[in-house]
């Protein structure tokens, strides 16, 4: 993540220990930070320029969500990548995800539509520039968004490690048409949540879901 996106973030009011979060999940979604490598706590303060104890409370999170796992006197290993335990994490992701459609339709405010709005357009435009860390990144704030939106802290938390672990299997597993497909099956379930249609939105987050199993192993 360059520093203009740590700038623009910063401005957003998120902590130093968000900014060192979204910046170490990013590399681990993308595999900068390659699975099954060790690395050490200098190492993480050096590529995301923050200091210790934001990195700290990053890793500590990261390790939580099951993307790192903390090895004292042996470092922080980035957590194994087996594409056959994409079909486990989406099987306990689906109906988390139904819940946060259904209710990001019934709650979600005008402030979140227009935030969701702006996710969508920001994955269309990745669709079509081929652009696939923009894609990713419209992709972690439709998540976001959308939890914020459900009005339901339980079912966001639950989802959010789920999340991040798609993510990185996408990453690893697309194919040609898997950007355009993934952008398209995201905007309609946008688009049901704005019309504030709560039980096709819930039925969108499934084929979502269905989607992303078609990519697994």
């Amino acid at each position: 993540m360059d520093q203009t996106a740590v700038h623009t973030m910063a401005q957003t009011g998120e902590s130093l220990a968000e900014l060192a979060y979204r910046q170490i999940e990013e590399m681990i979604v993308t595999l900068k930070l390659e699975p099954g490598a060790v690395v050490n706590e200098r190492t993480l303060t050096d590529v995301t320029n923050m200091g210790r104890t934001p990195v700290r409370e990053a890793v500590q999170k990261l390790a939580w969500e099951g993307l790192m796992e903390i090895r004292p006197r042996s470092g922080i290993a980035i957590a194994a990548l087996n594409p056959q335990d994409f079909s486990r994490v989406l099987d306990a992701r689906e109906g988390v995800e139904r819940v946060l459609a259904r209710d990001a339709a019934l709650y979600g405010a005008s402030l979140h539509h227009e935030r969701l709005k702006a996710a969508s357009d920001a994955m269309m435009a990745a669709r079509s520039g081929n652009d696939v860390i923009g894609f990713l990144n419209a992709d972690k704030i439709f998540d976001t968004v959308l939890g914020q939106a459900a009005e339901n802290p339980y079912a966001a938390r639950l989802a959010s490690p789920l999340q991040t672990h798609s993510r990185r299997f996408w990453f690893r597993l697309q194919r040609p048409g898997s950007l355009e497909q993934s952008a398209g099956a995201h905007t309609a379930l946008i688009k049901a949540i704005i019309a504030r249609e709560p039980g096709k939105a819930a039925d969108e987050a499934t084929r979502l879901i269905g989607y992303l199993r078609t990519m697994a192993p």
